[in-house]
């Protein structure tokens, strides 16, 4: 996890605000990502964009990407599907770390 220090105007704060209370539980960070992904998916990106999940039983202990959370060999997690960009170099830009997600994270997305 990265911090990163930039300013918003009072109007884009408040509609932070409420978009991530009304979809992700407060959650401004998953509100960004959101709305980056789907902007990107609107914008003919170069990258990637997860479109969906698939279900998958846990063959050894793994943590949730977005909250951290650890879940025990035999546990059901939600491995993302990506949709690949415009760029000839989209496939080389994968991410390469196992991601999956927790139950509760993929609802709240």
């Amino acid at each position: 996890m990265k911090r990163l220090n930039f300013t918003l105007d009072n109007a884009t704060v408040q509609l932070l605000n409420k978009l991530a209370g009304k979809f992700y539980e407060g959650n401004k960070s998953q509100t960004v990502r959101a709305a980056l992904e789907s902007l990107a998916a609107h914008q003919g990106h170069d990258g990637w964009v997860i479109t969906g999940y698939t279900m998958a039983k846990t063959d050894h202990n793994v943590n949730c990407h977005t909250c951290g959370t650890e879940h025990q060999e035999g546990n059901i997690v939600f491995k993302p599907v990506f949709e690949k960009g415009n760029s000839p170099v989209a496939i080389s830009h994968i991410p390469k770390e196992e991601w999956v997600e927790c139950s509760d994270c993929v609802e709240s997305r």
